[in-house]
């Protein structure tokens, strides 16, 4: 049986950590099930930090990269989530019937002190980020 993957695009602003560690943990959770992308609004690279805190999950998004969401205009997808206010206010329209998703995450990118408290508000955005995941999945069960 012929099975068409649904697609997914999570959004923010730099997709250097929160719609990273999403696209991560949902490709590696349905990645048979969902073609899965992330895109930033104003794109930088990927925070060490996320590779870092991803990693300790087993999962490795050393290998992706920050990508503008004009790559992806014009394309369909099934799913847009926005991970942060900025990209929910500055989101553009795709073409078709698509569920539009709001999760306000917390800005790692943001965070100041030592390392071990900056790498907390890591762990505390990505932990966030898997609960969504899961939930998404159960709400997305077919």
């Amino acid at each position: 049986m012929f099975n068409i993957k649904k697609r997914i695009l999570f959004l923010c602003t730099g997709n250097s950590c929160r719609s990273q560690m999403a696209e991560g943990f949902l490709r590696h959770f349905a990645g048979e099930r969902f073609e899965v992308f992330s895109a930033g609004v104003k794109p930088t690279q990927i925070n060490p930090m996320a590779i870092k805190v991803m990693d300790e999950t087993g999962i490795d998004i050393s290998k992706q990269k920050a990508k503008s969401v004009k790559e992806f205009l014009g394309r369909q997808f099934d799913h847009v989530v926005t991970v942060c206010d900025n990209a929910r206010q500055t989101c553009p329209i795709f073409p078709g019937k698509y569920e539009k998703v709001h999760w306000n995450l917390e800005d790692s990118a943001g965070a100041t002190g030592t390392e071990e408290e900056k790498l907390a508000v890591f762990r505390k955005t990505r932990d966030k980020i898997k609960e969504n995941i899961i939930a998404f999945l159960k709400s997305n069960e077919s």
